[in-house]
């Protein structure tokens, strides 16, 4: 009980912040650089590296700079951690933060962590869902926990150190089973995996897993949040279920420590800018993303608190000392 009001009381917070703010500028400020570096951990598929590419576009539409997207794999979010730590702050690269940074931060030596990096703006809230292979024998979230009390099942999430990971350890804590969790460098390689059903389940994010879902390879069994997600309303959550686990992941930008004041001005307006769009509204509303628009101002105390709670459960878990 303990650990449940603690895991709640952090992932509660996420959604507690206000998210009020200025009306959007009119025009988005010159931006001084003509190129710019979106990274992320994430392998190709992977949510970070699907939220950053379909945004690209309309990012490029409406601030007027070309962008490329750079996948920096190693270490669950380390290596690119300490790329964009050494990076110029001249708006010329940004990492996608993710829940991930944090733990990978808190779980490991790194040579860099999540207090080197600037926490820029943050996007979207990201709900999760728990999937398997469309023709598994798996029809609901109880199937899998009964199979796995009896015959201790296999289940994936995308990197060592991430939510994902930390949400299936907890639905095994919550419902006394012993199944594995297999960890990816991203999503897109576990995804491979549960469709050859290697694994019995996977989690991830309902943008990274939707091409399988329409062309019917996979089934959405349970979403990982407090309410329905409006895309699969006949889709349960783990706690309608009986599997008391909520949370709600973020997405944002961080960069590097000392970016001037001006650029960061120019993505709070591009961001709010982007998210206001009615062409790329209904992409990301499609792909069950929520918009979270949380100010550079605001940002940093927001990275703070979760990584403060998150640290505490940890400890408390006897994850980390």
């Amino acid at each position: 009980m303990k650990y449940r009001c603690l895991i709640r009381f952090f992932l509660y917070a996420l959604t507690g912040i206000a998210l009020t703010h200025p009306a959007v500028a009119q025009s988005v400020p010159k931006y001084p650089k003509d190129t710019v570096i979106l990274a992320t951990h994430s392998s190709p598929g992977g949510g970070s590296d699907v939220f950053l590419r379909e945004m690209a576009p309309h990012l490029t539409r409406i601030m007027g700079i070309n962008i490329a997207i750079e996948n920096i794999s190693g270490g669950s979010g380390a290596k690119a951690m300490s790329v964009l730590a050494k990076a110029k702050p001249d708006g010329g690269m940004f990492y996608a933060t993710t829940p991930t940074f944090i733990y990978t931060s808190l779980m490991s030596k790194t040579e860099a962590s999540f207090r080197d990096l600037e926490p820029l703006v943050n996007v979207f809230f990201d709900p999760e869902v728990v999937y398997t292979s469309a023709d598994s024998k798996f029809k609901t979230l109880k199937d899998v926990i009964d199979h796995a009390k009896s015959n201790r099942g296999k289940w994936g999430a995308a990197n060592p150190a991430s939510l994902e990971r930390q949400v299936l350890e907890r639905m095994k804590s919550v419902t006394g089973v012993r199944a594995a969790v297999v960890t990816f460098e991203g999503g897109g390689d576990m995804q491979i995996n549960v469709l050859n059903r290697t694994l019995d389940i996977g989690i991830g994010e309902l943008g990274e897993i939707k091409p399988q879902l329409e062309v019917g390879k996979l089934r959405v069994l349970a979403v990982m949040g407090d309410n329905r997600i409006e895309q699969l309303p006949d889709v349960p959550t783990a706690r309608e279920q009986g599997v008391d686990v909520s949370v709600r992941k973020f997405r944002g930008l961080a960069a590097p420590k000392g970016t001037p004041a001006d650029v960061v001005a120019a993505w709070e307006t591009g961001i709010q800018k982007v998210l206001a769009d009615p062409v790329y509204k209904k992409i990301y509303i499609g792909n069950g993303l929520q918009p979270a628009f949380i100010a550079h101002n605001e940002y940093g105390a927001f990275i703070s608190d979760f990584a403060r709670e998150t640290e505490a459960f940890l400890k408390a878990a006897s994850v980390i000392k």
